[in-house]
């Protein structure tokens, strides 16, 4: 588990997925007793006055009857004063501290102290400081949740579709029928007859629209605005007529046409909006790009789109590799090798699902060069991995969402892909492993 304080100033995809990771692996232990400290700390509160809040604590904490539990404690209290000193005044976002005793699956009593120490993507909300069996994680993830949602509508006279727009993600929430009678006038109705009852059941149609609106965007989602699409001039006639709640009528983005209404619709209004390049500022439109100029490399004949873990580390370790993408649910640990006589390294990738039963193989394998049995053994994320190659290359690196359009594609040629700067030699695409 990492448990590096990243200081870029750019909340970026792959300080995202660290985090996600961080939050996920925290929140799934369990302390033997209430030894586990949370900090919170927002940006207003100086760092002197937590430090003292925590040397009171320590203070208190001598009165806990177990012998172990105390000393977790008050380990976990000083490891997190010595981190705070590291700051001279508060971050700019306010600072969060996970720090306990964590297990090390060899019983009681082998507990390692570690911290955990986060600079978060939002201004810290609240001052807390908490001692239990568990790190209190929700306010954190709370924060990485997207506030900027934008509503969706389609609209024609038959159908309409609403959809939300969040973060890195789309999805259709609701679909009505119009009822609508068509243009043409049923035989033995008058036309004005007609007429008068067609706009009486566009009327109640645009209403139920309105109200689904209401329930959905409003209610349910609290939409920061709303982008309107659909065949024809219903989708304008229906904002003229102000049937919307006054807080998506007045903050309406864009009005686009598409060719559907319906979920088709919110499909196309969804591409509509990357290309008009509506909505730039947000994650799933930045991945829609992305994505979309890697498709385009892999399915032509540049040689400049390439897929799988080994030949993206290959092209990685050659410095030909203009942009790393990777799913965001990729599953995988790089298990490095290193013999402690010859000083030969190697590398393995393993599905994280059996990294256990890899473990034991790699503790009783030898070392390839000379042989020698006594190796260390270093496991990585292979996001960690793919940073630290691109780094070294002057690479990008995106992680995507697995559960979008765009990462369903990725996710269908091995959850990695890459861009490369030029078309490899012969040299670079050799069949060596890496």
């Amino acid at each position: 588990m990492s448990k590096s304080l990243a200081s870029e100033n750019k909340w970026d995809s792959v300080r995202r997925y660290k985090l996600t990771r961080m939050i996920n692996e925290l929140s799934g232990i369990s302390g033997h007793g209430t030894e586990l400290v949370t900090v919170y700390i927002p940006p207003r509160r100086p760092i002197y006055e937590a430090i003292a809040q925590l040397r009171t604590e320590a203070g208190t904490a001598s009165n806990i009857k177990s012998d172990l539990t105390r000393t977790h404690v008050q380990d976990a209290l000083s490891r997190t004063v010595e981190q705070l000193k590291l700051f001279k005044e508060t971050p700019e976002n306010g600072l969060i501290i996970f720090c306990g005793a964590l297990p090390t699956g060899k019983g009681i009593g082998t507990e390692k102290i570690e911290i955990f120490p986060v600079l978060p993507p939002k201004p810290v909300q609240i001052q807390l400081y908490r001692c239990d069996d568990h790190f209190w994680t929700d306010h954190l993830k709370d924060m990485l949740k997207d506030d900027k949602a934008m509503g969706l509508l389609t609209i024609d006279t038959q159908e309409a579709g609403l959809g939300v727009l969040s973060g890195d993600r789309w999805q259709v929430e609701d679909t009505l029928t119009s009822g609508v009678s068509g243009k043409h006038r049923q035989g033995g109705q008058s036309a004005r007859r007609f007429e008068r009852l067609r706009d009486n059941e566009l009327n109640e149609y645009y209403k139920r629209i309105a109200e689904r609106a209401h329930r959905i965007l409003i209610d349910q989602h609290k939409v920061k605005g709303l982008i309107v699409g659909g065949p024809g001039p219903t989708k304008e006639t229906f904002l003229k007529e102000e049937y919307l709640d006054y807080r998506l009528q007045g903050n309406v983005v864009a009005v686009l046409d598409t060719s559907y209404s319906g979920e088709e619709g919110v499909r196309e209004l969804v591409d509509k909006v990357n290309e008009e390049g509506v909505m730039d500022g947000y994650r799933l439109m930045e991945e829609k790009k992305i994505v979309k100029r890697f498709m385009k490399e892999v399915y032509s004949d540049t040689g400049l789109g390439i897929y799988g873990i080994n030949d993206v580390i290959r092209s990685l370790r050659n410095g030909i590799v203009d942009l790393v993408i990777v799913t965001d649910d990729i599953s995988v640990t790089v298990v490095e090798t290193k013999c402690k006589k010859c000083a030969n390294r190697d590398i393995d990738i393993v599905d994280r699902p059996r990294l256990l039963a890899a473990r034991q193989e790699f503790l009783s394998s030898s070392c390839k060069n000379c042989g020698n049995v006594d190796q260390e053994i270093r496991e990585r994320d292979i996001v960690e991995y793919f940073e630290e190659l691109a780094s070294s290359s002057g690479a990008g690196l995106e992680i995507i969402s697995g559960k979008s359009e765009e990462g369903a594609q990725v996710s269908s040629l091995g959850k990695v892909g890459a861009i490369l700067r030029f078309r490899p030699t012969a040299d670079q695409t050799s069949s060596s492993r890496y």
